[in-house]
């Protein structure tokens, strides 16, 4: 559940090195062709920091590039510059305290939907309301996104059934501010999902926070259709074991398709935004090197 490390990245921006553009090359379309479709924002700012390299955080006057995982916060970009997302559900990451903040991919979240994202380092759990929240985790007895669907039909204070699907009022409005999808919300109350509950750790490491009995009580979601395009995938797991900032994207739009029952028209694609970006520069390079 890693990201590009940041001293990597530095290497693949080496000075005097012809670098790839993220954007501009048949090579390069050819390789994120995982997250081919996406509705992001221009990678622009991001190419013109990669050339400045790693400046210092203004917080804590660490060198860093992109953002401060330290600090969550942006270094050698603007909030304005960058995608600001609203989401329809709270986010919470439950982080492994060994796990390497500099390689995980939960800060991205934490930057592009700030107000409705929160990182805890573990044994730090938030209290639960467990009519309304679900844990994103897969394996036995976990739910399909079909499953969580009738359990929240189940759960639901009045019964009443699920909104029927209708093509998604999308308005045109700033550049990188996704509509407000929460608004559809207010319509129906079929679907009562608050807050879903993520763990950021390595695959290996995620035993000790999911058998904590804080989270005992609720259900899980296994997104068994979605398959990680992360360049770091752990030998011997599946590949529906995604990165953490997967796990939430794929986790949102399934939620917005099939228990809100709206069109999908790119409402969460931002959230991609560094991961399609990082994602890119490491295939190019693996590229140009000559590797698959």
């Amino acid at each position: 559940m890693s990201v590009l490390d940041q001293g990597e990245l530095l290497r693949l921006s080496c000075p005097g090195e012809k670098q790839p553009s993220a954007d501009s090359s048949a090579t390069q379309a050819s390789a994120v062709q995982p997250l081919h479709g996406l509705k992001l924002a221009s990678h622009a700012v991001l190419e013109k920091a990669q050339q400045w390299g790693r400046l210092k955080c203004s917080k804590c006057g660490r060198s860093r590039m992109f953002f401060c995982y330290t600090c969550c916060s942006l270094v050698g970009v603007s909030q304005q510059e960058i995608p600001s997302i609203k989401l329809p559900v709270k986010i919470d990451i439950i982080k492994h305290p060994n796990e390497t903040d500099g390689k995980s991919t939960a800060i991205h979240a934490k930057i592009l939907a700030p107000d409705d994202v929160n990182i805890y380092t573990y044994p730090c759990i938030p209290d639960f309301d467990t009519d309304k929240v679900v844990l994103v985790f897969p394996g036995p007895g976990s739910l399909s996104m079909q499953d969580l669907l009738q359990h929240l039909r189940d759960s639901s204070a009045d019964g009443d059934p699920c909104p029927k699907r209708h093509k998604a009022d999308v308005t045109q409005g700033a550049t990188h501010v996704a509509r407000d999808p929460g608004s559809a919300v207010s319509e129906s109350r079929a679907c009562p999902l608050e807050r879903v509950v993520v763990i950021d750790s390595t695959w290996n490491q995620t035993n000790k926070i999911v058998t904590d009995e804080r989270l005992q009580a609720l259900p899980r979601v296994e997104l068994r259709t979605r398959k990680t395009c992360f360049w770091r995938h752990q030998k011997g797991k599946p590949e529906s074991y995604l990165a953490t900032i997967e796990a939430i994207y794929y986790f949102l739009k399934d939620y917005h398709e099939q228990c809100l029952a709206q069109e999908y028209s790119g409402e969460y694609d931002n959230l991609l935004f560094f991961y399609a970006y990082l994602h890119s520069l490491v295939n190019s390079a693996k590229t140009a090197a000559g590797r698959d």
